[in-house]
């Protein structure tokens, strides 16, 4: 071989060699699901740098509450970004959440978002980002996701068990998915899906099999799908939205399909939300140098109130002008499914729009009474430094008119932390969930407190609650402890909170038991109705308690089984010596001994508001006095006195209280 023809094959070669480590390079990344795109503004996939700060940062920790000032910020137990949840409709305490990762990460719960619990599917090869969630009217989970062509699995039980992948629609990037819920009409049940360049497909068999129905442009990724009502039909109507244009000059085309899915038709193409924050050198729209994106939001009203069939649209914009080049989140309605649209109605309510910057928006429309929940991540708190929170409102006349926002974080945290550099093209969040019933949201997104992308929940409607003290010492034989239950102040709840208590663990032997009162006499209550107000938790012991710490589990529930807050009392049992409780006494009390009947000794125990002086004596049946417990002065407070009787007989005895003006007596039974 002469040194030209050498010099050809070995150029070869390394070109081969190249070419193949290329190949190894990207066919690992998609098995893996790591793909990457830092430079493309017309691909939303994730960044290097995003992946990156994943792997660098404790991935998954355990679920935990945060509360501040009574107030619940719910830590779902995964650090990364694209969060996706969804609520089963026949059960508001069941809650789905996904989230991008390595592989991705999907949590389910029963609770209400109290507690998580890991359950991935079997991801396909390819699968990688942008995860979606949806349950069908018959409860059914559909969960989707990928970059390179859109996977769906199923589930039957909230998420514990999965289907194996099934490909719903072919594509490369922003997927979405959704479902009929309202699980009536002759498309109930039926799932759609979105993938950039526009493809859309569809399941006649709750995700089982897919069908390739429409193929319109979206040459920018962000295809959207909303499901409602054909006139007096549940389910049928199909609102597709595609994304098509330049980053800075972008067409949002609605199309309409009145047939489950299987025909569209295009209704209007509109020009708004071109740009959120600023536009960088590198084609990106950033806030404080981290990348964000203007996709308007949709839902229907599925409910049969007034305002049934609304197709409504949310995004974030920095139009118009008045907003200073701050973004605004904006609210738009068609009474036609995208025919025609409303004047614009800002949604943000803070006073100065032009200091802070609002983006991100998600929107919820729910399907009993049609009210539209409405979150985003806002920075009016400390717009300088770019502090954040989350901040959420609902309408109930048709996105007229918001309540006042209510921020749903209990605390702020920096956005971006870490710091992203200019043109860095950072990835520090995109999308969040919101979702609910007619009396209360939950919300999922991306949070900095800790500097990673931590996923937080949290309640909208909501109440604090607050529990004191936090612990107490009593005796195991007969003993009692009081606690105030307080809701301290709300954000915007107005419906009943009912409360609940139980012990764990459960004692050997005796038994704690836990009684809601009345805040100011012993008369049993266990809810409350108006705010700011408390109630009493009396937590007795009775019989031969062990030993030990008991933790005693207060759970304030509201209607529809959400918001859920739980509150813990540490109580330990240790029999000390002598009969006083360090407790508040609120009024005169004479508790029933126990137990009862009892062979040979017995517990009494009895409440003083005040200081006075007491006598406590024990009669037989005949009425004659048999001993004198107590002859002295005694403060404010809960006494517990114990009587042994094995030298009387067998029979009927009576005890009565003597303290101030207040007088009772009680009937017991000693038997032998």
């Amino acid at each position: 071989m002469n040194k030209k023809t050498y010099k050809g094959f070995s150029y070869f070669r390394s070109l081969i060699f190249l070419a193949l480590i290329i190949f190894v390079i990207v066919f690992q990344g998609q098995q893996s699901g790591s793909v990457f795109d830092d430079d493309n503004p017309y691909i939303e996939q994730p960044t290097m740098e995003s992946y990156m700060n994943y792997r660098n940062n404790n991935q998954t920790h355990t679920p935990s509450i945060i509360t501040i000032d009574g107030y619940d910020n719910f830590d779902i137990g995964v650090d990364n970004w694209e969060q996706n949840m969804t609520i089963n409709p026949l059960n508001p305490l069941e809650i789905f959440f996904g989230a991008n990762a390595n592989p991705q990460n999907a949590r389910y719960s029963t609770n209400g978002g109290l507690n998580w619990t890991v359950s991935n599917p079997s991801y396909h090869s390819s699968t990688c980002c942008d995860p979606w969630s949806s349950y069908t009217g018959n409860g059914v989970l559909i969960y989707a996701s990928g970059v390179n062509g859109q996977y769906v699995y199923r589930s039957t039980n909230n998420g514990m068990n999965w289907s194996t992948p099934v490909l719903s629609v072919a594509g490369n990037d922003r997927n979405h998915v959704s479902a009929e819920y309202t699980g009536n009409g002759p498309y109930a049940n039926y799932v759609y899906a979105g993938i950039t360049p526009g493809n859309f497909g569809r399941s006649t068999d709750a995700g089982a099999t897919w069908t390739t129905t429409f193929t319109p442009s979206n040459s920018l990724p962000g295809c959207y799908i909303a499901v409602g009502p054909n006139g007096a039909v549940d389910g049928g109507c199909v609102i597709y939205v595609t994304n098509t244009g330049s980053v800075n000059a972008r067409t949002y085309n609605f199309y309409r399909s009145t047939d489950g899915g299987a025909t569209f038709t295009l209704r209007s193409s509109q020009n708004f939300a071109a740009v959120v924050g600023t536009a960088n050198t590198a084609g990106r729209h950033v806030i404080n140098n981290a990348r964000t994106n203007p996709h308007p939001k949709i839902a229907m009203d599925n409910s049969n109130g007034p305002y049934r069939g609304r197709l409504y649209l949310v995004y974030a914009n920095n139009n118009p002008p008045a907003s200073g080049n701050k973004p605004d989140i904006f609210l738009r309605y068609s009474t036609d499914q995208g025919a025609t649209w409303s004047d614009t109605n800002r949604v943000n309510d803070n006073i100065n729009p032009m200091l802070s910057d609002q983006w991100f928006p998600e929107i919820y429309c729910e399907k009993d009474n049609g009210r539209l929940y409405i979150h985003w991540y806002d920075d009016r708190n400390n717009p300088v430094n770019y502090g954040t929170d989350i901040y959420a409102t609902y309408t109930e006349d048709g996105g007229q008119t918001f309540v006042e926002n209510q921020r749903l974080t209990n605390t702020t945290f920096l956005y971006p932390r870490p710091v992203c550099a200019v043109n860095s093209n950072c990835y520090r969040g995109d999308y969040t969930s919101i979702a609910g019933n007619k009396d209360a949201a939950y919300s999922i997104w991306g949070d900095h407190r800790n500097g990673n992308a931590q996923n937080m929940g949290g309640y909208f409607p909501d109440f604090a609650l607050t529990v004191s003290p936090a612990s107490d010492t009593l005796r195991g034989i007969a003993d009692s402890s009081f606690h105030n239950v307080k809701i301290p102040g709300v954000k915007l709840w107005d419906k009943s909170t009912v409360f609940s208590a139980i012990v764990n663990p459960v004692p050997a032997s005796g038994s704690i038991s836990m009684t809601f009162l009345n805040n100011s006499t012993n008369i049993p209550k266990d809810s409350l109705t108006s705010y700011p107000d408390s109630l009493r938790l009396r937590v007795v012991t009775s019989g031969a308690v062990p030993t030990g710490v008991y933790t005693v589990m207060v759970k304030g529930n509201g209607r529809n089984a959400t918001p859920v807050h739980v509150r813990n009392i540490s109580i330990t049992v240790d029999n000390p010596v002598g009969i006083i409780s360090n407790q508040t006494a609120v009024s005169f009390d004479l508790y029933q001994n126990f137990p009862n009947p009892f062979n040979p000794s017995t517990s009494i125990i009895y409440e003083l508001p005040q200081s006075e002086l007491v006598t406590l004596k024990i009669f037989d049946a005949l009425g004659k006095e048999v001993t004198n417990l107590v002859n002295s002065r005694q403060s404010a407070g809960v006494y517990s006195v114990d009587w042994n009787a094995g030298n009387h007989p067998s029979g009927i005895y009576f005890y009565t209280i003597q303290a101030g003006n207040f007088k009772e007596t009680k009937r017991m039974m000693l038997l032998k």
